[in-house]
């Protein structure tokens, strides 16, 4: 969702975009891993 919300923003240089990318690179950031990477984590246990 990142980089779409990015290159909307790159090719329209909407600010409004701009700032929906900073918010959601914000909430990202609060909880970097989503409940399906840690599945797949636990499926696939880096040794």
């Amino acid at each position: 969702m990142l980089n779409f919300t990015w290159n909307v923003f790159s090719q329209t240089g909407s600010v409004d975009t701009y700032l929906l990318f900073k918010e959601l690179e914000k909430e990202n950031l609060e909880r970097p891993e989503e409940p399906e990477d840690e599945l797949a984590r636990i499926d696939f246990p880096i040794l």
